[in-house]
């Protein structure tokens, strides 16, 4: 079986976003670009460059709230959001607690019949399996497609994480934890039935984060 990797990518310039894009697809199966460290006015231009590859991308927008770096308001992120939708990427990711609050942007995106990630993040701890259980079910109203990220403080809460995965495989999750315990659950959710794992082409972009090349070692990944 052959596990698959995300490479997360997160530049300030199109012309960039270019360049190492191409080096991440010879890498890697698929490549997450991270739209939010860009200027506002720069992402139309950025989603020209890619859009010959965009059935590999996955297009993320993540607000400062979330983790992220968009510099605009919620209003400006939406209309963005929307934008990206249109170009028809693999996957668009968009937050759980975004979907929950804007049934129009949830209409919108039934109507392009955009394809998305439904995203969340603790960035602090792990919460307990019944709290994670309920998000997981949540989260799969708005699409089968799920991202649910914690932080772990120990190995348990990196198996929390992992205990997410069902044998019924209904969902295609992926489950991990952040940080320095949570390094083993970016490996072992592939073995669990995760569509793929984010890494970096170098420097982390999260906590925890392994290289492309890394992940290929352990899992002995041919590309």
């Amino acid at each position: 079986m052959k596990y698959k990797t995300c490479v997360s990518i997160a530049e300030k310039t199109p012309t960039k976003i270019k360049q190492v894009l191409k080096i991440a697809l010879k890498k890697s199966d698929y490549v997450e670009v991270r739209l939010d460290f860009l200027k506002i006015e720069q992402i139309p231009e950025a989603l020209e460059i890619i859009k010959n590859d965009l059935n590999k991308i996955v297009c993320t927008l993540r607000p400062k709230t979330e983790g992220g770096k968009f510099p605009g308001n919620e209003k400006e992120r939406i209309a963005i959001l929307k934008l990206i939708a249109e170009y028809s990427p693999f996957l668009l990711d968009v937050e759980y607690n975004t979907l929950k609050n804007d049934t129009a942007l949830v209409k919108y995106l039934k109507s392009t019949k955009t394809k998305l990630l439904v995203s969340w993040h603790d960035f602090k701890k792990t919460p307990s399996t019944a709290e994670l259980k309920k998000k997981l079910s949540q989260m799969s109203k708005f699409s089968s497609n799920v991202k649910i990220v914690s932080t772990a403080k120990s190995t348990n809460d990196s198996t929390r994480m992992l205990e997410l995965y069902s044998k019924k495989g209904k969902n295609n999750l992926i489950s991990f934890a952040m940080g320095d315990f949570g390094r083993i659950s970016r490996i072992l959710c592939l073995y669990l039935g995760s569509p793929y794992t984010y890494v970096s082409l170098g420097k982390a972009i999260a906590p925890g984060q392994f290289s492309v090349d890394e992940i290929k070692k352990i899992t002995n990944l041919k590309k």
